[in-house]
């Protein structure tokens, strides 16, 4: 055996110890690159380390994606502003810089069933697992049942502290159901509980005036909004359904008249 491959053998086998299983594989590649291109030694081991940091960021970001739950991968270049030319492209870039999640701040997606809250919400959170973030992604109806039972067993505590932990969590649908009275309270703690220490992304198909009738109390509707929207940005989608839309497109269903679409929720941009 060469100088050389004794050389490279000895450096196959300290990546292996030291764990650099990325410079291991890429090793060969790395240097005949570095030969061809006449690298300086530092040159060199930076782009050997910058494989590596690279390699263990996408790996990283793939396991906090999976924790987070979301019900599918959808990211924000897919979304498709051209039908929705009443979503702010800005605005949403620059909640992609996740100054929000830093400050703590919230976002309230607001709009008719199907316009596309959900897949915002969730190209905010993967952006965000990207960057490094830790995200929990749950429904309403998921997020309440799952307090409702921390209640029951007497364990509510841990449960809140749970939602606590992510430094952005997702809620998606809030408003399809209503709530009783114990489920608002719920809901009205976990709030009061992030307010000010976490990010939150919610999703609702009913107008801020209709949360009274949402959560069942006036007053703890009053209570939640004014938690949420102290530091929040509110985003209001005005628009057909894509479900609708893709119907459509095949053939299956007509255009719904003015009429009888869904009034808009109407709100501010803060």
């Amino acid at each position: 055996m060469s100088s050389s491959e004794l050389t490279t053998a000895r450096l196959e086998a300290n990546l292996e110890y030291l764990g650099l299983t990325q410079s291991k594989a890429r090793l060969d590649g790395i240097i005949e690159d570095a030969v061809k291109q006449s690298l300086p030694y530092r040159d060199f081991l930076d782009q050997l380390l910058a494989e590596e940091v690279a390699f263990w960021r996408e790996r990283r970001s793939e396991g906090r994606i999976k924790c987070a739950h979301f019900p599918c991968l959808k990211t924000i270049d897919q979304f498709d502003f051209a039908f929705q030319p009443s979503v702010d492209r800005k605005r949403i870039q620059e909640l992609l810089t996740l100054r929000f999640v830093a400050h703590g701040e919230n976002v309230i997606l607001l709009g008719p069933p199907g316009v596309g809250k959900t897949h915002l919400a969730i190209g905010i959170g993967i952006a965000a697992c990207q960057q490094g973030e830790t995200v929990y992604f749950t429904t309403a109806e998921e997020l309440l049942m799952d307090l409702r039972r921390g209640f029951e067993e007497n364990r509510l505590h841990l449960r809140l502290r749970q939602y606590q932990r992510p430094r952005l969590l997702i809620i998606d649908e809030l408003g399809y159901l209503p709530l009783d009275r114990t489920g608002a309270n719920l809901f009205f703690q976990l709030i009061a509980k992030r307010y000010e220490h976490g990010a939150l992304i919610l999703t609702s198909n009913r107008s801020y005036g209709e949360w009274g009738e949402v959560l069942g109390d006036t007053v703890i509707a009053a209570a939640v909004l004014d938690r949420l929207l102290h530091q929040s940005v509110t985003i209001n989608i005005k628009g057909e359904s894509y479900r609708l839309k893709e119907k459509r497109k095949a053939g299956l269903l007509t255009r719904i008249p003015e009429e009888r679409i869904i009034p808009e929720t109407r709100g501010e941009h803060n």
